[in-house]
C-alpha cells in the first residue's frame, strides 16, 4: 500500500525523470541510505518502498535524514550555481579593458579551462570568446547609435584593429559601420505588400536580399513595424519591378514547403543566426520543441534563448519559426498570431 501511494504521487515521476524544474518544490528521502535528495539528483532511482516526500530540506532533516552529498539539496540548484558562475564571468568580460584568455576566466571561476568552457557554452549558447566578440560588437552598436565616430567606437569597444571588425561588420550590424552610425540612413529598404490566404504580407529587401517578411491585417501597422526596425533607413515603397519579389513571398506563404529561392539578408547576433540556421534545417511538415532546437544546436540548456531568438525573427516562413512548438506540443506564442501558425502547419501537413 505504501509503495502504491508513492508511485501514484505525481512527485514520483518527477523523481524518476530527474526533473530539474521540480527542484525547490520538494525533496525526497530514502530510508535505506538515510539521506534526502532534490528531484534532479543523478543517483540511481530508489525503490519506491523506501521513499518519502518532504516539503523542504528542513522537513526532511526534522525526520532524521541528512543531505545528499551528490546533489547538495541545501544549496541552490546546480543550474542556478552554474548560471551564477557564468554571470560573474560575463561581468568580468564586459569590464575588462583587454580581452581575457580562457585560462584567466577559468582561474577566476576556480575551474579547469575545459570544464569552464563547456559550462559557459551550455549556459549562454556561446563560447567565452564568442560572448566577448558579441559584447564588443554590442558596444560598437551602442556607440554608433549615439553618434560616435566609427574609429572611436571600435577602439573604445576593445577591437585591436578596424580591419578585424569590418570583416564581421555585416553580420554584427547588418550593414557597414558608417551606415549603422547614421541609423541605416544609407541603406535603401524597398518594400511591397501583397494579399494571401493568411492576410496581408509585407516583403522588404535591402541590396543584400530579403530582410523582412511580415504578416498582418493592417498595411499601415506593417509599414510602421518595418520602420521601427530600420528607424532611419530610406524605406521605399517599391515600384512594379518589385512585384516579382512580392509574388514569390506570397507563393511561399501559400506553399511554405516550397522554400524561397531569393537571397536573404539575415541580421542578428551570433547566437540568433545559429538558431535561425537550425530552424531552416527543420523539414516542412515537421516540428521541434524549443528544447529540441537547442539540442540540435548542441546547446541543450539554451531552450529559453532559442525561444527569444524565434521571437526576434523578422523573416517569417523563410526562417520557419512556425515549426517550433512548446515541449507539451502546443503551438502558442507566434509573432504573427497563433491562427496563422496553425494554418501554416496545416498547409505543410497536408503534403
Amino acid at each position: 500500500m505504501l509503495m502504491d501511494t508513492t508511485v501514484n504521487d505525481p512527485r514520483w515521476m518527477k523523481l524518476v525523470t530527474r526533473d530539474a524544474g521540480a527542484d525547490g518544490s520538494f525533496v525526497y528521502s530514502v530510508a535505506t541510505t538515510g539521506v534526502y535528495c532534490r528531484p534532479s539528483c543523478p543517483a540511481r532511482t530508489p525503490n519506491p518502498r523506501n521513499v518519502a516526500f518532504h516539503a523542504d530540506p528542513a522537513a526532511a532533516e526534522a525526520a532524521g535524514f541528512r543531505p545528499c552529498k551528490r546533489c547538495r539539496p541545501t544549496e541552490p540548484p546546480l543550474a542556478e550555481r552554474q548560471a551564477a558562475i557564468v554571470a560573474a564571468a560575463c561581468r568580468r568580460i564586459e569590464a575588462a579593458e583587454e580581452p581575457l584568455s580562457l585560462g584567466e576566466l577559468a582561474d577566476g571561476a576556480g575551474l579547469s579551462p575545459h570544464h569552464f568552457h563547456r559550462m559557459f557554452k551550455a549556459v549562454t549558447g556561446l563560447t567565452p570568446k564568442g560572448y566577448a566578440d558579441a559584447h564588443r560588437a554590442r558596444k560598437v552598436r551602442d556607440a554608433l547609435g549615439k553618434g560616435a565616430q566609427v574609429t572611436e567606437a571600435l577602439y573604445d569597444a576593445g577591437f585591436g584593429s578596424s580591419g578585424r571588425f569590418y570583416a564581421a561588420a555585416n553580420g554584427a550590424l547588418g550593414m557597414l559601420p558608417g551606415a549603422y552610425r547614421k541609423g541605416g540612413a544609407a541603406a535603401g529598404i524597398r518594400y511591397g505588400i501583397g494579399d494571401s490566404s493568411l492576410g496581408r504580407v509585407l516583403a522588404a529587401a535591402s541590396e543584400r536580399g530579403i530582410c523582412s517578411i511580415m504578416l498582418g491585417d493592417d498595411d499601415a501597422e506593417l509599414v510602421a513595424d518595418l520602420g521601427r526596425r530600420f528607424p532611419n533607413a530610406r524605406t521605399i515603397e517599391a515600384d512594379a519591378d518589385f512585384q516579382s519579389t512580392i509574388d514569390a513571398v506570397v507563393a511561399l506563404v501559400e506553399e511554405p514547403e516550397r522554400g524561397l529561392s531569393l537571397p536573404l539578408d539575415i541580421r542578428g547576433t551570433a547566437f540568433q543566426r545559429r538558431v535561425w540556421q537550425a530552424l531552416q534545417a527543420i523539414p516542412a511538415g515537421e516540428t521541434l520543441s524549443y528544447a529540441g532546437v537547442a539540442r540540435a544546436m548542441g546547446e541543450p540548456r539554451a531552450a529559453r534563448a532559442v525561444a527569444a531568438a524565434c521571437a526576434a525573427n523578422k523573416i517569417a516562413i523563410a526562417i520557419p519559426c512556425h515549426r517550433v512548438v512548446h515541449s507539451d506540443g502546443s503551438d502558442r506564442g507566434y509573432r504573427w498570431g497563433v491562427e496563422r501558425k496553425r494554418a501554416l502547419l496545416r498547409k505543410e501537413a497536408r503534403d
